[in-house]
């Protein structure tokens, strides 16, 4: 049985190691991807450190990848019902098993909370099978489900990444109406990525306040009208500037994606009265954060909206983004820094250190 080259996260707070893990035995309806690129996120960041309840280690990181469909058993199909064929381009939903038959799927109309779902290299462990993009090959369970790329280039792909649907996601809670002007706290990808659709939504001007600079010079050539430094001003800095922004009233729409929870006090106290916020940023618990109800929200008026992931209307949306060379413009001139699985390790320590703008794991380095 041929073996597949791949990097697992043996259990919190442990180094990433290589291993050979035997090719798996096909089930009925099922395919491995022949992976050419994966990301390497904040979320691998907290799955190393042991930050994420109920992970089941040891772990193939990895939960956004892009490859050609090496071998099909049986038949797998697109959303239009068009059979997948050997050596197609895709990607695919990362989140699996959605069960469409609970109180979230069927009523709330919320899949996210779906509580049946799989994620591929977070809540699926090696015990699972090869279900993680830092690897050779991914195995493509059955009910996975695969989205065409077409002539989209992978690595303009992959700087989206798992922050495109995500940040897809958070500008559709936004709201954002033509005309607004939106704040993005967060230099990161997803905040990037929100920079990049709120101005796609109609937002005439946004906002960017984060770090460190090569991100925020990212912010500015994503489409950011202005960028502001965290770590150069301090809290009543960052207000002046917002209210000099805004004519003194504070941000129509801000979207908190930076995982810290003090932004999300922040979030309310730079928007107007009468706005919105969307925090997207709070994947990990890193603990509570007080603020004044009356103050900061009820008196504001304010719209506090969370958002939690993604589901295939995103990933089909953004993959559709991203096979359009003008749209995906923004993407496509981000600097990514490839990784080998040997590598993954440092490429752990940079996405930490936030020195590069993405970091993606190439299996074939």
């Amino acid at each position: 049985m041929a073996a597949v080259r791949t990097a697992v996260i043996p259990e919190p707070n442990a180094n990433v190691e290589v291993r050979d893990i035997p090719e798996p035995d096909l089930e009925p309806n099922s395919a491995l991807l022949d992976v050419e690129l994966s990301e390497v996120c904040g979320t691998d960041l907290y799955l190393q450190r042991g930050l994420l309840a109920g992970v089941p280690y040891p772990l193939v990181p990895g939960h956004v990848s892009v490859g050609r469909l090496g071998k099909i058993r049986g038949t797998l199909l697109d959303v239009d019902g068009q059979p997948f064929a050997e050596g197609d381009r895709v990607t695919f939903l990362d989140v699996h098993r959605t069960c469409n038959a609970c109180h979230y799927c069927l009523v709330s109309k919320a899949t996210t909370r779906c509580p049946h779902r799989k994620v591929y290299g977070i809540t699926y462990g090696l015990d699972d099978g090869l279900c993680g993009g830092w690897s050779e090959k991914i195995y493509i369970k059955p009910d996975t489900r695969c989205i065409r790329l077409g002539d989209a280039d992978f690595e303009t792909y992959m700087a989206g990444g798992c922050a495109l649907p995500t940040a897809l996601h958070a500008v559709d809670r936004a709201d954002v109406a033509i005309g607004d002007t939106v704040l993005v706290l967060g230099s990161g990808p997803v905040g990037l990525a929100c920079a990049i659709f709120a101005r796609m939504a109609g937002a005439l001007r946004v906002l960017c306040i984060g770090a460190p600079a090569n991100r925020l010079e990212s912010a500015s050539a994503a489409g950011a009208d202005a960028v502001l430094n965290i770590e150069e001003h301090d809290d009543d800095a960052r207000m002046t500037w917002i209210h000099e922004q805004t004519g003194g009233r504070g941000a129509d729409v801000t979207i908190e994606a930076t995982g810290a929870p003090i932004a999300v006090v922040q979030a309310m106290r730079f928007t107007r009265d009468a706005g919105r916020v969307v925090i997207v940023g709070q994947y990990t618990d890193h603990g509570d954060i007080a603020f004044n109800p009356h103050v900061d929200l009820n008196k504001k008026h304010l719209d506090v909206r969370g958002c939690w992931g993604s589901d295939f209307s995103h990933f089909y949306r953004g993959a559709q983004i991203m096979m359009n060379p003008e749209r995906s413009k923004p993407w496509a001139a981000m600097k990514l820094d490839r990784y080998g699985l040997s590598d993954a390790n440092d490429a752990l320590a940079a996405v930490a250190s936030g020195r590069v703008v993405k970091a993606l794991i190439d299996p074939k380095r």
